[in-house]
């Protein structure tokens, strides 16, 4: 379609890939990433291909309980969480409570046993790095976290793991490689790219066999061209996430034949051994160019994708996705497809926002020859104009499904975008489903709400704002204060806690309390973390500090802020189980509720000051909680006070890549 706009430009290419990429050396310890067991595409790369339907054909079902699959997952995760929940509240210590005489006596029935739900914001690899450090800090794997002040094995005792946009990077690259842990990840191995963000993806991985960046671009424009050989619709969604997953998924050419759904094949997954993870997307309706509250949310687990709103109310198998349903089922003539669900597909919908931000901000880069930038614009727009700017699963398969109330129920593909464009930038919503009965969300907010990317809880503000909206199908949610609040009382700066006492929601058969929420931003603990969500290459010094004070926010510095945090924790995961049962909360809970759930008050009745200094306002610019390992910043580029870490760093090097790499890539579309 474009081939002969972009063959002119194709002649600049050796001059502007010259360079040498920079080569970072790689940290190479004991530590091995243990590859997934096989890629699952029948065609053996990124296309989707036809199948032999299996004897019982796919069919979407209707969202009124959880999946047969997920309901006999949950009886081998359930028990399997048992024990690490009671080695990590013992080592809690909540005074005059024993732990372990508690959790066996709720084990039989878990009805009463805490299910414990993580949910990782969006904010590119400033949320990967930093929601990185949240996991890091509860996996009991990771060493040190079991010591005093930690919280390691949270992430054993939890149900449900939960990713959006660069959240969903974090959880997908997990589970990718077979559950390994933040550690194995950040280590690396020698001859692999897995998590090397020192060379952007748009310059490409620095390893044998890849000579220069055009030869890195032709290498995922091909994979892309594979898909659409095959007779399916392909965006910038595609090469977005192809060249994501060469730093996600340790696998040679960045594992084009992985699909989501054969996660459910994995040793540690099937067998009930890890969380389950969910990837959100938004839809976007026919016609509109603004993702509001209203718009459908989707999720994608490794059994379903689908939506629990009332517009769609259904879900679709996720390994048969692009598969012909016509309204609900495939005919008993027709062929099934496989591939479709492409683990790079499936996260790089979730971050589709990076599309529009290539559209709208390309000639942000610096240091780019105006007439370069006029020509890929060009192209940009030109596929803008056809909605390749989003991700499309055509067919749409809810096509013909609840006609009443699906408004893509006649469209024959559907339209789904970055799950934080509806402002929900931190994926509570399929946590929030009744169903799942989850009791406690730890939700890590790496949003970029304020001047200098840090959170304000605008996240929170939109999730509570849905649920008093008919979309939110009678799921609760706790009030949360405006953002001027969450500056003035420093909500934004420390863990806070949202709907404590459940005598403030409704309780029928067809409501129930929400989950305890809490509340995790980003905060500069060690580290100037708030780097700008488009910022493309991060050293290793830089990822390191990064994601350690993410974990010294999950652990408030071990303790070292407050040394019951770990107690606090632990209350918040037993309060709602507390509540079911109506026991008695134990003192050292009470003050923990006293300390850290928000009462209510506003900053205006708190009289509190809202301004550009220590208090917050739109020039929100704190300092560092404990310190950074230099005495500084944490080591590393990390934007301090007065620096807002703009489209405008992108410079250089990286800065050209970015303009070339797409320009490669788009010949082939």
């Amino acid at each position: 379609m474009h081939r002969s706009t972009i063959h002119s430009l194709t002649l600049l290419l050796p001059f502007y890939t010259s360079a040498e990429p920079l080569g970072i050396p790689r940290q190479n310890g004991d530590l091995t990433v243990i590859p997934r067991a096989s890629p699952d595409a029948p065609s053996g790369g990124y296309a989707p291909a036809e199948v032999s339907c299996p004897a019982e054909r796919p069919t979407i079902r209707l969202a009124n309980s959880l999946s047969e699959s997920e309901t006999e997952w949950l009886e081998k995760r359930r028990p399997l969480t048992v024990d690490p929940m009671i080695d990590f509240l013992t080592r809690a210590n909540i005074e005059g409570f024993d732990a372990e005489a508690y959790i066996r006596e709720v084990a039989d029935d878990v009805t009463d046993l805490p299910n414990i739900g993580i949910a990782v914001s969006g904010g590119g690899y400033r949320a990967l790095m930093n929601g990185a450090g949240f996991v890091a800090a509860a996996d009991s794997r990771t060493p040190g976290t079991t010591d005093a002040g930690g919280i390691g094995g949270l992430l054993q005792s939890a149900t449900y793991l939960a990713g959006l946009s660069g959240g969903g990077w974090l959880v997908s690259s997990i589970y990718a490689n077979n559950f390994s842990a933040v550690e194995t990840l950040r280590t690396g191995r020698e001859d692999s790219s897995i998590w090397n963000f020192a060379d952007s993806i748009f310059v490409g991985p620095n390893l044998p066999g890849f000579f220069d960046t055009p030869r890195y671009w032709a290498e995922v424009a091909g994979q892309v061209s594979d898909k659409d050989d095959a007779g399916f619709e392909t965006s910038i969604t595609d090469y977005w996430g192809r060249a994501l997953a060469y730093q996600l998924i340790d696998a040679p050419d960045g594992g084009p034949a992985y699909t989501y759904s054969s996660i459910a094949n994995g040793d540690d997954f099937s067998n009930g051994r890890a969380p389950f993870p969910i990837l959100v997307a938004d839809s976007r309706y026919p016609g509109e160019r603004i993702v509001s509250l209203n718009a459908t949310v989707f999720e994608f687990n490794p059994f379903e994708m689908g939506s629990w709103d009332p517009t769609t109310f259904g879900f679709a198998p996720t390994r048969y996705l692009a598969s012909n349903f016509s309204g609900g089922v495939v005919p008993s003539d027709g062929q099934c497809i496989r591939g479709f669900d492409s683990l790079s597909f499936i996260f790089g919908t979730s971050s589709s926002l990076f599309n529009a931000f290539l559209l709208a901000n390309i000639s942000a880069v610096e240091g780019v020859p105006s007439f370069l930038i006029d020509a890929v614009t060009g192209i940009l727009e030109s596929l803008d104009d056809s909605n390749n700017d989003i991700a499309q699963y055509a067919p749409n398969p809810f096509l013909g499904w609840n006609n009443d109330s699906n408004p893509n129920s006649d469209e024959f593909a559907l339209d789904l975008v970055d799950g934080g464009m509806d402002l929900q930038n931190i994926p509570l919503h399929p946590l929030l489903q009744p169903v799942r009965a989850v009791d406690v969300i730890f939700a890590v907010d790496s949003s970029a709400d304020t001047v200098y990317a840090w959170p304000n809880g605008t996240a929170l503000r939109a999730t509570y704002e849905r649920s008093l909206s008919a979309i939110a199908n009678g799921t609760q949610f706790p009030a949360v204060p405006d953002d001027a609040t969450f500056l003035a009382l420093g909500l934004n700066n420390r863990p806070t806690f949202f709907g404590c006492d459940v005598a403030n929601f409704s309780s029928t058969q067809n409501q129930t309390p929400p989950p305890l929420i809490v509340y995790l931003p980003n905060a500069p603990y060690t580290a100037y973390s708030n780097v700008s969500t488009f910022e493309p290459s991060f050293p290793d010094a830089q990822r390191d500090a990064i994601i350690r004070n993410g974990l010294d926010g999950a652990t408030q510095g071990n303790g070292t802020l407050d040394g019951q945090w770990p107690t606090c924790v632990a209350c918040a995961v037993l309060s709602r189980s507390w509540a079911r049962r109506g026991d008695a909360v134990p003192a050292a809970c009470d003050a923990c509720f006293e300390r850290y759930c928000w009462n209510g008050t506003t900053a205006a009745e708190a009289g509190a000051a809202v301004d550009g200094g220590g208090g917050g306002g739109a020039e929100y610019q704190p300092t560092l909680k404990i310190g950074g390992e230099d005495g500084e910043n944490g080591g590393g580029d990390s934007d301090g006070p007065g620096d807002s870490g703009s489209v405008g760093r992108v410079v250089g090097f990286s800065g050209w890549a970015s303009v070339v790499g797409l320009v490669v890539a788009l010949m082939f579309l």
